[in-house]
C-alpha cells in the first residue's frame, strides 16, 4: 500500500511542476510599457490591441453612481465572451491603464477591483475576444469632494 501512495503522489508531483510552466502570464508592463505611460483610454487601448474596441452589452460594468471616497472606489465586471484578456481604463488619473488580466481557458470572469481616481470621470472595461475582436463598455461616475457623498 505504501509504494502505491509513493507513487501516486510522484506522479501529482511532475504534474504540478509542469503546471506553473503552462500557466504563465504576459508582464504586460515588460511587453507594453508604452500602455502604461499612455494619457488617454484611447491611446492605451492602441497601445495594448493595435486597434479600436467596440461597444458591446455582452460585457457588464458595475461601479457606483457616485463615489463617496475616491480612493477605493469599487469596480466590477463579468462577461461570457471567449476571451484572451480584459483591461480597465480610466480617464482622469495621469496615466489611463488600469490592469490588464489575462484569461485562461474555461475561466469564469467575473471580477471585483477597488480603483483610485483624483476625480469625476469613465471607466472603461476591454475585453479581447479569442475571436480576436475587442468588446467594451464604459461607466461614468461621479466622485464627491472630500470623501463624502454630502
Amino acid at each position: 500500500m505504501q509504494r502505491r501512495k509513493f507513487l501516486s503522489l510522484g506522479a501529482l508531483a511532475a504534474v504540478a511542476a509542469t503546471v506553473p510552466a503552462t500557466l504563465s502570464a504576459e508582464d504586460f508592463r515588460k511587453s507594453k510599457p508604452d500602455v502604461w505611460t499612455a494619457k488617454t483610454v484611447e491611446d492605451a487601448i492602441a497601445k495594448l490591441y493595435g486597434k479600436n474596441a467596440t461597444k458591446s452589452d455582452a460585457v457588464k460594468l458595475t461601479t457606483p453612481d457616485v463615489a463617496s471616497n475616491g480612493g477605493q472606489i469599487p469596480v466590477s465586471f463579468k462577461t461570457d465572451i471567449d476571451a484572451k484578456t480584459v483591461a480597465v481604463f480610466q480617464n482622469v488619473n495621469p496615466e489611463s491603464a488600469v490592469i490588464v488580466y489575462t484569461i485562461y481557458p474555461d475561466s469564469v470572469i467575473d471580477y471585483s477591483i477597488k480603483m483610485k481616481m483624483k476625480k469625476s470621470g469613465t471607466i472603461t472595461v476591454v475585453v479581447e475576444g479569442k475571436d480576436g475582436n475587442l468588446y467594451s463598455t464604459s461607466k461614468t461616475l461621479s466622485v464627491a469632494l472630500g470623501g463624502c457623498e454630502g
